[in-house]
């Protein structure tokens, strides 16, 4: 039997997914109240600019004051769409504390302090729910909370920034370099006018450190996660990449060490095989690859951003979180039993791309390998072009650690017969 009184619903922000959130409510009303048990009512939006028009929403339920909206005691579930950490925290951890439970899409705030989040709510008896902060309509948050509880995650490996996963496809398939690409990006609206949070990989590092806190049950905070942006990436790294049956992709890797005594988290560019389910994820779309003990290798793809995904995430979670309210249960809290030490990049073993511009004489592959043999870094392929007194050495490394790598590209730029490191790709994927 459904329940008559309706549950009540605050929403915070009404940008492009919360005015998405609030349509879904209205359209949906029906089939979510039939899903949940009880109807769902929207009780109040709180926003910065009250006197902007918003269809379908009754101007009575604008306000500006998000923190009275939050303390206002008959709210069941608040759905926080306004990112960043302040004022999002306190209204968050305010919302717990006067018997709301909370969906939230911040994911910059959850990377940064999720655990006083999962404190408070655990405190209030209240329910956190944040599918919506990791790959946009794609399930991914669930399935390892919850469908994967059981089994031992070792990595997770993906494309999680639309934008960038756009600007590198362009590059890849048009033969574009970065700028033209980011130009269209932005003219397509999937970049923002100021993409830096985007191109330099901030974005991919929260969603890689919410990923890695839940796959391998440890804290894992924003500033653990290893950062490169793609900014600098090539016409020519394209071109080296093709050769090797590569493409290019910014990807978030998580990974338990092989002795299962820490976890790393890091985010850069990195040349993947086309043979590679990621290899063939196009256009702005997300996928995520998984590798577990028992479950074996899964991929989740689909849509990454937009108001319409954003705000189906959203919903899913405010569904379940309206069925616990009505249950009076709880879904899952924070998982962090194993508090496995975050490793550093150094410690990462990987491989390398390098590519450098050399004097055209002999001996100088001879200088080069030994400089790599004196770092214990073992050479996998050498390729060599020379004209006119000039030449370019392309080496691909076997697996070492990062460290190792690095420093053996810091000893190759002191050589003499080196003018230059052209570019360093790290290689994923196989």
């Amino acid at each position: 039997m459904m329940r008559t009184r309706p549950l009540k619903v605050a929403l915070l922000g009404c940008g492009v997914v919360g005015s998405e959130v609030a349509r879904i409510m209205t359209t949906h009303a029906d089939d979510l109240a039939a899903r949940i048990g009880a109807p769902v009512e929207l009780a109040g939006v709180a926003v910065r600019r009250p006197d902007k028009v918003r269809e379908g929403i009754p101007a009575e339920l604008i306000t500006t004051d998000a923190t009275a909206l939050v303390k206002r005691g008959d709210i069941d579930v608040i759905i926080e769409v306004i990112g960043g950490v302040e004022p999002a925290r306190t209204l968050i951890t305010t919302a717990f504390e006067h018997g709301a439970s909370v969906v939230s899409a911040n994911k910059a705030l959850l990377a940064q302090d999720g655990a006083t989040l999962y404190a408070a709510a655990e405190q209030h008896g209240q329910d956190l729910y944040y599918e919506a902060a990791v790959a946009g309509a794609i399930p991914l948050i669930r399935p390892l909370r919850e469908s994967l509880a059981g089994d031992k995650i070792n990595r997770v490996m993906g494309i999680v920034n639309g934008t960038t996963n756009f600007i590198l496809d362009k590059m890849d398939t048009s033969g574009a370099g970065y700028s033209e690409a980011l130009d269209e990006a932005t003219a397509l609206g999937y970049a923002e006018a100021d993409p830096t949070a985007d191109v330099e990989g901030f974005d991919a590092a929260a969603k890689a450190a919410i990923l890695a806190g839940i796959a391998f049950h440890t804290r894992v905070r924003l500033d653990d996660v290893y950062r490169e942006g793609m900014t600098e990436v090539t016409a020519a790294d394209f071109a080296s990449a093709k050769q090797m049956g590569c493409t290019i992709k910014l990807l978030a890797i998580c990974e338990r060490a092989a002795d299962g005594g820490s976890v790393t988290a890091r985010v850069h560019p990195a040349m993947i095989p086309l043979s590679h389910p990621l290899a063939s994820v196009r256009e702005a779309y997300n996928a995520v690859f998984v590798e577990a003990d028992a479950a074996g290798q899964l991929m989740f793809y689909g849509p990454g951003a937009g108001g319409a995904p954003t705000a189906s995430a959203v919903l899913g979670d405010l569904v379940a979180v309206c069925r616990n309210k009505l249950n009076e249960a709880n879904g899952p809290g924070e998982s962090a039993y194993t508090q496995l030490p975050v490793s550093s990049m150094g410690e990462v073993v990987t491989r390398y791309h390098i590519s450098l511009d050399v004097a055209d004489k002999p001996g100088v592959l001879a200088q080069v390998a030994t400089v790599f043999a004196e770092h214990g870094v073992s050479i996998d392929t050498v390729r060599q072009q020379g004209k006119d007194g000039e030449a370019s050495l392309v080496v691909v490394t076997h697996r070492a650690p990062d460290a190792a790598l690095s420093g053996t590209v810091e000893a190759l730029r002191k050589l003499d017969t080196v003018r230059g490191v052209a570019s360093i790709m790290r290689v994923e994927g196989e």
